[in-house]
């Protein structure tokens, strides 16, 4: 767990690059990101030095001619010493380790370097020497801080899915899975990389016997994702290395228009939190996607990418905003289609639109299914949420009541929802009447509400006591006349 001083050192670096000029909260991020990487080539290479007595074939990371480039050397050096070999040296030099070190290093031949001054760089290089990178929990807890503020600098909220949100459909997931060393996690849109580091967590928690039956090779080749943005991609190669995932999985591609027929079949677990908005024309997006649903809304063509790159049996939660679940175009009915009686839907989560404030005030739900090619579901769990154990303001501030543990419980134990009420806050649907009723998946079209019966005295009742009411307020005023004029 990360100490109230880590944060406090995190916030003073933050500060110190807001007031030096990088006001673009994700340019913070990436520049952080590469002085943390600079950093951690210093400690593997420690490693390498003290192995090297027992192995001396290991390769170092730094030749002769590059020592001066380690940590403990540029982080002494004046501050325009250190800025010219920043600028001329540090960044080719990373960029020379792309085939042999990262994910992250092979993402760093697009990076810049953006410290404006040699005294901006001075004072961060003295700050992060300061930070504790040697404890890898530590230091994965320190980077996920860091990625949080993304999400409270305003600008690039849409990057980030409430953690609790996450580690609930992780464990919705995973929690009974069977996970072999074939086994491959996926999210097509991971941005930071949340839903993959959180199943990491997860999985080393609370699957052990995963842990004892996997080598490290296997474990890490659990982890799949992909970001359109190189920017994200960097960062998620970073998150998944400093979570001890040195091989990460981490690919930046345009999901939508370059899916390769490789992907097609690959994935046995999909969490996902893709695109709300946007829209692309046909000619940009890839034909086996536009083979599930032709449409333009990123949103639906993100579920048709899933569709297409489960295995059979294979299994997604992904949250999606809710005019999917009852949109009336051609489109929004082939999709959920598609998923209710070609595939195994399993249950719709609906959430309260204060989830993704500030940012977003737009309300979703998540899907969860099983890709079966043609066996469909006798009954869908429908639940809905109310408390996420946040406010549902801009402040988001914590709050008692969460429904997350209730959801978990309840969805973990289906055989027990069977007599439940459509009063209650979840139930069963049977599959025919959600097919009869436009494949729509609302809770709201299969909910029942309860209206209390409500007794009202007679008008003329009402009246009498109206008069009485009257009487006394004229009686008063009559008193407090007789007080004014005695006065």
């Amino acid at each position: 767990m990360i100490t109230n001083e880590l944060k406090s050192q995190v916030d003073k670096i933050w500060e110190t690059f807001w007031t030096g000029g990088i006001s673009n909260p994700l340019t913070v991020v990436e520049q952080f990101t590469f002085l943390i990487f600079i950093k951690s080539l210093n400690t593997a290479q420690i490693k390498i030095d003290k192995q090297k007595r027992l192995n001396k074939n290991l390769k170092d990371i730094f030749s002769d001619e590059k020592k001066h480039l380690r940590w403990d050397n540029i982080s002494t050096l004046s501050a325009q010493n250190m800025f010219d070999v920043f600028q001329t040296e540090m960044f080719p030099f990373i960029k020379s380790l792309s085939h042999e070190q990262s994910a992250f290093s092979t993402y760093m031949k697009d990076a810049s370097f953006l410290i404006p001054t040699p005294k901006l760089l001075q004072k961060v290089v003295d700050m992060v020497s300061k930070l504790n990178l040697e404890d890898k929990d530590i230091k994965g807890d320190l980077y996920e801080y860091l990625l949080s503020k993304l999400a409270t600098a305003g600008t690039n909220g849409q990057f980030r899915t409430p953690r609790h949100i996450i580690k609930m459909m992780v464990e919705l997931m995973l929690h009974n899975t069977e996970i072999t060393n074939d086994f491959k996690i996926y999210d097509p849109a991971c941005g930071t990389a949340g839903f993959l580091i959180n199943s990491i967590e997860y999985i080393k928690e609370n699957r052990e016997e995963v842990l004892n039956d996997l080598t490290i090779k296997e474990f890490e080749n659990l982890f799949y994702g992909n970001d359109f943005d190189i920017s994200m991609a960097r960062i998620a190669s970073m998150n998944m290395m400093l979570h001890n995932i040195s091989g990460a999985n981490i690919s930046n591609n345009d999901a939508l228009a370059k899916f390769d027929i490789s992907e097609e079949n690959k994935y046995d677990l999909i969490l996902a939190n893709p695109p709300f908005k946007g829209s692309l024309d046909f000619d940009e997006v890839a034909k086996p996607i536009l083979d599930v649903a032709k449409t333009k809304k990123t949103e639906l063509l993100f579920l048709s990418l899933i569709l297409k790159s489960l295995k059979v049996g294979a299994r997604c939660a992904v949250i999606i905003p809710d005019g999917v679940l009852f949109g009336s175009t051609k489109a929004h009915k082939e999709i959920r289609k598609e998923i209710v009686s070609n595939n195994q839907l399993d249950a719709i989560i609906s959430m309260p639109s204060g989830v993704f404030k500030p940012y977003a005030g737009v309300s979703t739900a998540i899907v969860v299914f099983t890709k079966t090619d043609g066996h469909k579901n006798d009954k869908v769990w429908f639940y809905d949420m109310q408390n996420d154990g946040y406010t549902l303001n801009d402040n988001r501030t914590e709050c008692e009541g969460s429904n997350i543990p209730d959801i978990l419980q309840r969805f973990k134990n289906l055989g027990d929802e069977k007599e439940r009420k459509r009063t209650e806050q979840s139930f069963l649907v049977p599959i025919g009447e959600i097919e009869e009723n436009d494949f729509d998946l609302s809770i709201n079209r299969y909910k029942e509400i309860v209206y209390e019966e409500v007794h009202h005295e007679k008008p003329s009742k009402i009246l009498e006591d109206i008069k009485v009411i009257n009487e006394k307020i004229s009686l008063g005023l009559d008193e407090l006349e007789i007080m004014i004029n005695d006065n």
